[in-house]
C-alpha cells in the first residue's frame, strides 16, 4: 500500500487533542492521502462503530463504503484533490454494512491538507449523518410539489392523475387513485362507512417500471374500470373507518389476497413487497382511495409515510371535492342552457340557420331566431361574461327580454338600448346583494348582436354591443367583413348610444354572425379561411359548414366564448307574395277587398279566413284613407302566417278602442284585434305599417 510522506509527530498537549478528537468526536473524520486511501479515521460516529477500523484504513472510501453513486462522490473528491477548492455540505448516499436495503443520508466537506510550503498532503473528511433530515426535508418536497401540482384544473381525473405524478417515484413504486364514480358525475359523495356497493373507478394509475404509465405494467383493473371493492382486505377496512392502512410485508400468506384476486396478482406480478393505503374524504364523506406500493425501494412504509399520505390525501380530497362541485354546478348550467336555448332555430323558406356556441355548455352562451312580421326574422347572439348557472339565469333573462322587445318591431339600435337599460337594472340589483353573496362582486355585462333581415326587400339591419362581427360569403364566392358598429357591453356604465348599420344581402348569401371578433375568419387571421369557405359552402349542408367554421376557430388561437349563427338566404318565393299600390279615395276599400279576395284565391286560403282577411284588409285600408296620407301601399303575404299590412306615410300611432255602445265608430282596431292572431305597428323613414297575422293557410 502506498504510503504518504509522514509529517514531524505531535507531541505534549497537541498530540492529546488530535487523539481525542478522533476518538470523541461524533462528526466522522477523515485522512485521506494523495491516493484517497484511507489514513485515520475515528471511531465513534454512528456509521463506524460496526465496521473495524482495519477494514478501512489502507482503503479507498469507495471500496469500504456502500456508496450509492461512488464515481460521482470519487470524481468530487479528487476534484478537490486536485484543485484545492474545498467541498461544503455535499449530500451523498449510502448503505451501512448488513442492511443494503436501506439508503441513509451523509453531508461531507472535503478539504485538501498542505504542508507550509505548499506540499499536498492528502485530504480531510467531515461526514455528518442527515438521514433523518432529508427524508424530512423530501416530504416537505412532497407536501410542496402536491400543493402546486395537485388540484391545478377542476377536473378530477386529471387532479388524480396529477396526484400520482407527484407520488411515483417520490414516496412510491405503484400508485392508484379510486374515486366513487358517482363523484365523477358531480353527485354527492356518501357518508362513510363506504357501503359494500358503492362502485369505484379506477382513476389514475403510475409504476415506475416503464417510464410511469406503462400500459405493459401489471394492474389489477385497467383505467376507467368501475366496480365494488371485494372485501374485507385493509382497502375496504380503510374506506370503512376512515384510517389508513399500512402493510410492512405482502407475502402470500396474508388472509385478505384471497378476497380479491385480481390485486393479488397484480401485486405478485409488479414485485410489490410493502403497501400503504388511505381514503379520501372530505367532512365524513368518502370520494375514494389512494394506495401507493414499493418494488424497487427496499424500505417498508412507516409512521412518516403514513402521516405524509394522510396529509396529501387532504389536500387531494380538498381538490377532489372542488372539482366534483364544479363538475355538478357545470352540469348544472349546461342543462338550465339547454332548457332556455330554443329546440331549434325557426324555419323559413328564405332562410335557414345554424348555430355553433364555444365552448357549447358555457351557461352564458346563447343564439335566437325570431319570427317577425312581414316575413321578417330577428337573428340575435350574445353571450355572458362569467360561467356557470348565474350567466345561465342571466342569459335567460336576457333571451326572454330579446324576445318581448322584438315583438314590437323596434330597430335593432333601439332594441340594444331597451335591452342595457334591463341589464344595468339586473347590474344594480346585484349590486345590493349582500356583500358575503358571491355574485356581489362580480360585474354583470353581456355581449350581444341583433340582426333583421328582410328576404322581399334583401336588406340586413344589425346592431351589437361589444365587438361583434359579421362575415358574409356571397354566393358568387366573394367574401367581405361587414364593419358591424361596436358599443359598450351590456350592463356597463358607459351611455354611448349603441348604432345600427344596415346593407344589401343578395340571394344565396351566408351570413355568419358573431358576437365577437372572429380573427379565423377575417383577412387580418386565417385569409385562406374566407376563401375555402366561399368555393365549399354552395350546395353543402348548413352543418357541414359549422364544422368547418368550427374547425378553422380551432387551428387559431383560442377566441374565447363565443355565440355564432350561421345564416343561408333564399329566394323567397314571388308568387306568394302580393304588393298593389293604392290610390287615396274613399273607394279604394272595396278596390283592395277584391285584390286580396282574388289573391287568396289563388292561394287556396279556405272560405271563412278568406273573409276573415277581407275584413280585416277593409278596416286597414280604411283607417289609413280616413287617418293616414299618401301614398298607401297593400301586400298580402303568404308565409308561416297570413300577413296583411297597409302602409302610408303617416307616423301617426293607432290607437285600439273599447267603443260604447252608442259609439257610431271607434271599432275598427277592436274587429281587426279580434279576427286576426297577432297586430302591430312598424315604423319606416317614410311613415308606418299596420300589419296582421292570421293562422297559415292550409299548404
Amino acid at each position: 500500500m502506498a504510503q504518504s510522506e509522514p509529517t514531524a509527530p505531535l507531541d505534549g498537549p497537541g498530540a492529546a487533542m488530535l487523539d481525542a478528537l478522533f476518538s470523541q468526536s461524533l462528526v466522522g473524520l477523515h485522512l485521506l492521502d494523495t491516493d484517497l486511501r484511507v489514513v485515520r479515521v475515528n471511531t465513534a460516529t454512528p456509521a463506524m462503530r460496526d465496521v473495524p477500523v482495519e477494514d478501512v484504513v489502507g482503503h479507498r472510501v469507495d471500496e469500504v463504503y456502500g456508496l450509492l453513486d461512488a464515481d460521482e462522490v470519487m470524481a468530487l473528491v479528487r476534484g478537490v484533490l486536485d484543485s484545492g477548492v474545498p467541498l461544503v455540505a455535499h449530500i451523498v448516499r449510502a448503505h451501512r454494512r448488513g442492511d443494503p436495503g436501506h439508503q441513509y443520508f451523509h453531508e461531507i466537506s472535503v478539504f485538501r491538507l498542505e504542508t507550509p510550503s505548499g506540499d499536498v498532503l492528502g485530504l480531510a473528511v467531515a461526514v455528518v449523518e442527515v438521514t433523518e433530515r432529508e427524508e424530512s426535508r423530501a416530504r416537505e418536497v412532497v407536501l410542496e410539489m402536491t400543493r402546486e401540482h395537485v388540484g391545478r384544473t377542476l377536473d378530477v381525473l386529471e387532479t388524480c392523475q396529477e396526484l400520482v405524478d407527484v407520488l411515483v417515484p417520490r414516496v412510491a413504486d405503484i400508485a392508484v387513485v379510486e374515486v366513487v364514480d358517482a363523484v365523477l358525475r358531480g353527485d354527492h359523495p356518501p357518508l362513510a362507512p363506504l357501503p359494500r356497493d358503492v362502485p369505484l373507478r379506477r382513476a389514475a394509475f403510475r409504476s415506475a417500471a416503464g417510464g410511469g404509465t406503462d400500459a405493459d405494467a401489471p394492474q389489477a383493473h385497467p383505467l376507467g374500470d368501475v366496480r365494488a371493492l371485494p372485501g374485507p382486505t385493509p382497502y375496504t377496512q380503510a374506506l370503512s373507518d376512515l384510517r389508513p392502512r399500512a402493510v410492512a410485508s405482502l407475502d402470500e400468506d396474508l388472509p385478505w389476497l384471497a378476497a380479491d384476486p385480481a390485486r393479488a396478482r397484480a401485486i405478485r406480478a409488479a414485485g410489490a413487497h410493502t403497501l400503504i393505503t388511505a381514503p379520501l374524504t372530505v367532512r365524513d364523506t368518502v370520494l375514494g382511495l389512494i394506495s401507493l406500493y414499493r418494488t424497487r425501494q427496499g424500505e417498508p412504509y412507516d409512521e412518516d409515510d403514513v402521516s405524509l399520505l394522510l396529509q396529501v390525501a387532504d389536500h387531494t380530497a380538498l381538490s377532489i371535492d372542488n372539482a366534483r362541485r364544479y363538475t355538478r354546478e357545470h352540469t348544472i348550467a349546461a342543462t338550465v342552457q339547454r332548457q332556455l336555448l330554443p329546440r331549434r332555430p325557426s324555419s323559413h323558406p328564405a332562410l335557414e340557420t345554424t348555430p355553433l356556441l364555444l365552448p357549447p355548455d358555457s351557461g352564458g352562451q346563447w343564439y335566437d331566431t325570431i319570427p317577425l312580421s312581414g316575413a321578417r326574422t330577428g337573428l340575435a347572439v350574445g353571450g355572458v361574461v362569467g360561467r356557470g348557472l348565474h350567466a345561465a339565469a342571466v342569459m335567460g333573462q336576457l333571451r326572454t327580454v330579446v324576445r318581448s322587445l322584438a315583438a314590437f318591431d323596434v330597430e335593432p339600435d333601439e332594441l340594444l338600448a331597451r335591452l342595457n337599460d334591463t341589464a344595468t337594472f339586473l347590474a344594480a340589483e346585484r349590486a345590493t346583494l349582500p356583500t358575503a353573496d358571491p355574485l356581489h362582486r362580480q360585474a354583470l355585462a353581456a355581449r350581444f348582436a341583433y340582426a333583421v333581415y328582410d328576404p322581399l326587400t334583401l336588406t340586413c339591419t344589425v346592431a351589437g354591443a361589444g365587438s361583434p362581427s359579421l362575415v358574409v360569403v356571397h354566393a358568387d364566392g366573394s367574401t367581405e367583413v361587414r364593419n358591424v358598429p361596436a358599443g359598450s357591453l351590456l350592463g356597463s356604465e358607459d351611455k354611448t348610444p349603441f348604432a345600427a348599420t344596415a346593407f344589401t344581402v343578395p340571394e344565396g348569401s351566408l351570413l355568419i354572425l358573431s358576437d365577437t371578433p372572429l380573427p379565423a375568419l377575417v383577412a387580418s387571421g386565417d385569409a385562406d379561411a374566407l376563401r375555402r369557405l366561399a368555393e365549399q359552402h354552395r350546395g353543402r349542408p348548413l352543418e357541414d359548414l359549422r364544422d368547418d367554421v368550427l374547425y378553422a376557430l380551432a387551428g387559431s388561437a383560442e377566441p374565447g366564448p363565443t355565440a355564432l349563427l350561421l345564416v343561408r338566404t333564399h329566394p323567397f318565393p314571388a308568387d306568394r307574395v302580393g304588393v298593389w299600390q293604392l290610390p287615396d279615395t274613399p273607394t279604394v276599400v272595396a278596390t283592395a277587398r277584391r285584390l286580396v279576395r282574388d289573391r287568396l284565391a289563388d292561394w287556396g286560403v279556405e272560405r271563412e279566413t278568406a273573409h276573415d282577411t277581407e275584413l280585416i284588409v277593409s278596416e286597414l285600408v280604411t283607417n289609413a284613407v280616413r287617418y293616414g296620407s299618401p301614398p298607401l301601399e297593400l301586400r298580402v303575404i303568404n308565409d308561416r302566417a297570413l300577413t296583411c299590412e297597409v302602409r302610408d306615410g303617416s307616423a301617426s300611432t293607432p290607437r285600439l278602442r273599447h267603443a260604447s255602445v252608442a259609439d257610431e265608430g271607434g271599432r275598427g282596431l277592436f274587429i281587426v284585434a279580434q279576427l286576426a292572431q297577432a297586430w302591430g305597428t312598424r315604423y319606416t323613414p317614410e311613415g308606418k305599417i299596420i300589419w296582421t297575422e292570421q293562422n297559415p293557410p292550409p299548404g
